[in-house]
């Protein structure tokens, strides 16, 4: 798939549930205040070796503040290869407010 699709926190949470890749975009002081619990910090210095090392099969959730920049990442990540590749719509706003039982604290995980 070369396309990515836009996905709710809940049909997210399932997909984690099943093993998929979250990445945050968000800047690293927003991310160690919070972020979807086992995701993975992505920015420019960070991406190359994401992708060096990455399962291409595996889906791939992409969240951000508010779900919009997310789309950006998430299209370009698609034309990186990789079969499966979400956006979270509401970012990570949306689903704090709905998981927050899932939410982490501290640097990359």
């Amino acid at each position: 798939m070369s396309e990515f699709k836009r996905i709710p926190p809940e049909q997210a949470q399932t997909l984690r549930e099943q093993g998929a890749v979250v990445v945050d975009i968000r800047d690293p002081q927003s991310f160690a205040n919070g972020h979807i619990s086992g995701s993975r910090h992505l920015d420019n210095h960070s991406l190359a070796d994401f992708i060096a090392k990455a399962d291409f099969d595996q889906p791939l959730i992409v969240t951000c503040y508010h779900g919009n920049s997310s789309q950006n990442a998430a299209a370009y990540l698609a034309h990186q290869g990789f079969a499966e590749v979400y956006s979270l719509d509401g970012g990570f706003d949306l689903w704090r407010s709905q998981f927050p039982g899932e939410v982490a604290q501290g640097n990359a995980e």
